[in-house]
């Protein structure tokens, strides 16, 4: 048996923030020293580094686990899957349903549960579940899904990731531009595995812990009179140079475990972390095989508009591709695509997939 997808959905909130909204605040530094430079000045280098140019928040009404409901039932009405089908309801997240300034996550009930009773399903039989593993969150939990499904064990899952990381960043932090908020489902099912099938043909997943655990953290406010929350921090430099190391291998590595050759992928969908860096990754990716420049349009990007989303960014950019919602990009029967993540943990895997001849 091979798991595909059948059906996508996203959910992204209709608050807009763009980086001009950011020049009225204040920024430190790790040192709990003021930027000694202007505002405008930090934006604009930070979106000749980053790419953002806006991103998205929820509106206060909306936590983590309602908009991973909305981006399910998005998904669900792609299909004609019935929900009480489905063996296995997995949520990646990060931080639970955080209120609006509140100082605590809220995880029990975990969100699967929570988007199960939502959806209205009654199986008992359909399990749900949270999963934790960074940003690589999403893409870990449709590994997981892949493996019940080839082992007899599930036919049907549903895979979310949410995420409302607008709630966990220190606003003085010039790093908190970075973060936005959204949610994407896949619904995946079985399917024998023949010639013309398509499905996740194999994946790769790892965890470097060893002087790396520290790099995505929490940690007070860097404005030394600001409150005693705990905050996302993320050590920047260190994070870049890990991915750009570990990422690219990792992703020769689900080829080559897989059998397939670097001329047949026609998409690369990696987590929309940051611009310079995702650009930087395809690259090196593509050196490893003595190619010094990637394929025009290899790799679809939203993060100038969307800003990262984490667990949210690979599905939600996935669904838009896949149902023609961003210009230059499409995806057509047979094509063989790339899924790759790098996060807390720090996490990295990676998915190869194949488009489906009749199905897209």
């Amino acid at each position: 048996m091979r798991a595909f997808i059948s059906g996508t959905g996203s959910f992204i909130p209709a608050w807009i923030r763009s980086n001009q909204d950011f020049a009225v605040g204040e920024f430190y530094n790790e040192q709990k020293e003021r930027i000694g430079v202007r505002t405008t000045e930090i934006i604009e280098k930070f979106q000749q580094i980053t790419g953002i140019a806006a991103r998205r928040y929820a509106t206060d009404d909306l936590n983590a686990s309602d908009m991973a409901t909305q981006a399910a039932i998005a998904a669900i009405r792609d299909t004609s899957v019935d929900p009480e089908t489905f063996d296995q309801i997995i949520v990646a997240h990060n931080f639970g349903d955080t209120q609006k300034h509140a100082c605590q996550s809220d995880a029990v009930p975990s969100l699967a549960s929570r988007v199960k009773s939502a959806l209205r399903i009654r199986n008992p039989a359909c399990v749900a579940y949270d999963l934790l593993f960074g940003c690589p969150g999403w893409l870990q939990g449709l590994i997981q899904a892949d493996a019940f499904i080839r082992a007899g064990l599930a036919r049907k899952c549903l895979v979310i990731g949410t995420e409302t990381l607008s709630r966990v960043i220190d606003p003085y932090d010039r790093d908190s531009m970075i973060y936005s908020d959204g949610a994407g489902a896949v619904v995946l099912e079985a399917q024998t595995d023949d010639a013309s099938t398509g499905g996740i043909i194999g994946a790769v997943s790892q965890s470097h812990t060893y002087g790396e655990s520290q790099f995505i953290s929490m940690g007070r406010s860097y404005k030394p009179s600001a409150s005693n929350r705990q905050y996302l921090k993320m050590q920047g430099r260190k994070v870049y140079e890990f991915a750009l190391r570990t990422v690219p291998a990792a992703m020769k590595a689900c080829l080559e475990a897989n059998q397939v050759e670097i001329d047949q992928v026609k998409k690369i969908f990696l987590h929309q972390a940051n611009e310079k860096m995702d650009i930087a990754i395809i690259k090196a990716f593509y050196q490893l095989y003595g190619k010094q420049q990637a394929p025009n349009c290899i790799m679809p990007m939203n993060i100038r508009e969307l800003g990262n989303s984490s667990v949210a960014t690979i599905p939600t950019l996935f669904d838009m591709v896949r149902k023609g919602r961003l210009p230059g990009h499409a995806l057509h029967p047979g094509d063989i695509i790339l899924f790759a993540s790098v996060g807390a943990g720090m996490n990295i895997n990676a998915v190869i997939y194949k488009i489906s001849n009749t199905i897209i």
